[in-house]
């Protein structure tokens, strides 16, 4: 594995490459669900690419960026054992100039649910994924695709119609949601998490499997499903749920094969999100 710390050793390393790149963009603290990512970038192409990189513009004021989970020696172990050909560690001086192009979300679905809690969130976010890809096309192999977690399925589609309107030559690959035993959906800012907070947090996934369970049911009223939900999370400081098709329009009824369930609230002062694909 090469480690590189410039945007030139990367495009020199990018250079040699021959054959399709799988790549995989983090902010490190790696887990089981970035694992599940690199595997399958692993699987699917010639080379891996890594980056790690904590993007300080899409934290708001008063988020945890300082306190974001750094944890560099041991994601390095991590990439080398899971066969990551590339791992590329910048920082925010190479990344951004003092007076910077933006990248502005749409104005529809970059400011509902997520967009609408955090705004300016997903300008950060686009802009830094924008330049990462990028850097990762710059010289062109075969194919590149590009993993991403279903668990941010805001970000996800976001992405994709970025790369829809920009007309970017990146595949993007969505990968589905990684658990812990308890059902917990992985995240860096699950280590927040007190034992007892942690067992507050279960409800949001309890939640969304009571949502499976009235669907199976053939309960497809948006309405009744919400507040069963609403219900089962009344311990919880709940900022919303929401069910809308793959597009992010709001529905009345269920879907099959197109809908999205998505909760996301705080336990104690950690901000958890959490969804469910129909």
């Amino acid at each position: 594995m090469i480690i590189v710390n410039s945007i030139t050793e990367l495009l020199n390393a990018t250079k040699k490459i021959k054959g399709s790149v799988g790549f995989v963009p983090t902010m490190g603290a790696l887990h089981q669900g970035h694992l599940s990512l690199i595997q399958q970038a692993r699987k699917e192409n010639d080379y891996v690419v890594v980056s790690i990189f904590v993007n300080p513009t899409q934290f708001l004021e008063g988020e945890d960026l300082n306190a974001y989970p750094k944890k560099e020696e041991a994601d390095k172990k991590i990439c080398a054992w899971v066969g990551v050909n590339i791992l590329f560690m910048p920082t925010s001086e190479m990344m951004y100039e003092p007076d910077e192009l933006g990248i502005i979300a749409p104005a529809k679905r970059g400011f509902i649910l997520e967009g609408s809690k955090r705004p300016k969130h997903f300008d950060g976010m686009l802009q830094v994924v924008m330049k990462l890809l990028n850097l990762i096309s710059y010289h062109k192999p075969s194919t590149v695709r590009a993993y991403f977690g279903k668990k941010d399925a805001q970000q996800l589609a976001l992405i994709e119609q970025m790369v829809r309107n920009y007309f970017l030559a990146v595949e993007i690959i969505p990968c589905e949601i990684i658990r812990d035993r308890d059902g917990l959906a992985l995240s860096s800012r699950n280590i927040y998490l007190s034992p007892q907070e942690r067992i507050q947090a279960l409800k949001l996934s309890r939640s969304l499997k009571r949502a499976t369970r009235l669907v199976m049911k053939k309960e497809f009223n948006v309405a009744t499903i919400t507040q069963t939900m609403h219900h089962l999370l009344s311990e919880i400081e709940v900022e919303y749920i929401a069910i809308v098709n793959r597009q992010f329009q709001p529905i009345s009824e269920i879907e099959i094969g197109n809908t999205i369930i998505l909760v996301a609230g705080k336990v104690g002062k950690t901000r958890l999100i959490d969804n469910l694909w129909i």
